[in-house]
This record gives C-alpha cells, structure tokens and sequence, in this order.
C-alpha cells in the first residue's frame, strides 16, 4: 500500500436515514418501485455509482434490470418471497427467509417470480474493482466500523440506542431507520475501499 503526498481524506459521518420518509421511484416496467437509502458518490446515477443500498417492492414478475461490472446481494425484508433464476437456469434461489442474503452478479441475466403476493428487498450493488462489502443481520452487537471505507445500519425491527462519539449525543432509532457513513483516503475521485453494511 503507497500513499501520496497528493493523498486527501474525506468524511461524511452520520448521516441519518429513514425509510419511511424515503420516496419510491417506480420502475419503468411497472413491476415494481426503489426506495434509495445511499450512494457513493452522491448523486451518481446507475451507471456510475461506487455503491449503492437501497429498498425494493417488488410487485409483479419479471427480469432484473442488468448492471454490468456490479456485484449485488440481496435480502428479504418482508412479504412472500421471490424465486430467482440465473441465465438458462444454472442457478435458482428462492428469498423466502427474511434477513438472509444472497449474492449474485448485476450482468448475469435474472428472471424474477413471484411466490405470492408483493415483497420488500434489501439491496447492495458495488462496482466491482473499487469496492468489496457484505450484508450482515447483527444482533446485539456494536456494527463493525472498523477498517471499513463506508457503513451502513438500519434498523430491522426494535429500537437502536446510538450516541455520537463526539458530542455524547443519544438518538434512538426505530426500525426503518438508520445511519450511513463514509471514511477515505484517497488520491483520486474514485477511492477503493471496504463498505460494511450492517443490521
């Protein structure tokens, strides 16, 4: 590992997130909408994120829109489930147990069916290359923030006590809710880095 003298930090920390307040964007198929809880950089559209989390509904079947270059988990937050089936059915998945995710790449052609009525996902996309991370369920326990470039933890059911480190202040998070955050060093527009997503 070289760094620069070039080499710059930027932190954005804490940035309060609630799912409830988050506006969804139909998909231009009608199948569905997105809710988008965070991206790097901020404002990227689809085809230049770093990162990207984000909530699904999932309303009716049909394909996976293609990311190439992007590798993305997914999770069940609530409602029936959805079966998944990669290119030529080598590969078939049904997200029918909450909070557990699964993993796949954007490029690879997915067909979605449904397993009963409307359900809610969990999303991470990471551009391959720049960044690697991991969906996890944590129960108590702290998240890891440690030795990761960016974060995220939203709450899952419950309440979550978090306190600012700096100022001592106590916020208490309701499910749906959370926080985002992001560390870096870098010497160009397009650090690379770890992103620990958390829950």
């Amino acid at each position: 590992h070289v760094r620069s003298r070039r080499q710059r930090q930027m932190c954005i920390r804490d940035r309060f997130l609630d799912l409830a307040s988050t506006p969804p964007v139909p998909w231009k198929n009608g199948g569905g909408s997105t809710r988008e809880l965070a991206c790097w950089p901020p404002g990227a559209g689809m085809d230049s994120f770093a990162w990207r989390v984000s909530v699904a509904t999932i309303a009716s079947p049909g394909p996976f829109s293609a990311f190439v270059g992007v590798d993305r988990q997914i999770m069940l937050l609530d409602g029936d489930g959805v079966h998944l089936q990669g290119a030529e059915g080598h590969w078939q998945h049904a997200l029918t147990n909450r909070w557990e995710p699964f993993a796949f790449s954007g490029e690879e052609p997915v067909d979605c069916r449904m397993l009963g009525g409307v359900s809610t996902d969990f999303n991470l996309m990471l551009r391959r290359g720049e960044w690697t991370g991991k969906l996890k369920v944590l129960r108590d326990a702290p998240p890891p923030a440690e030795g990761a470039a960016a974060g995220l933890c939203m709450v899952l059911q419950g309440t979550w006590r978090c306190e600012d480190c700096d100022t001592h202040q106590v916020r208490m998070l309701a499910a749906g809710q959370g926080l985002w955050w992001v560390c870096l060093l870098y010497t160009s527009p397009s650090p690379r880095g770890l992103l620990s997503i958390s829950y």
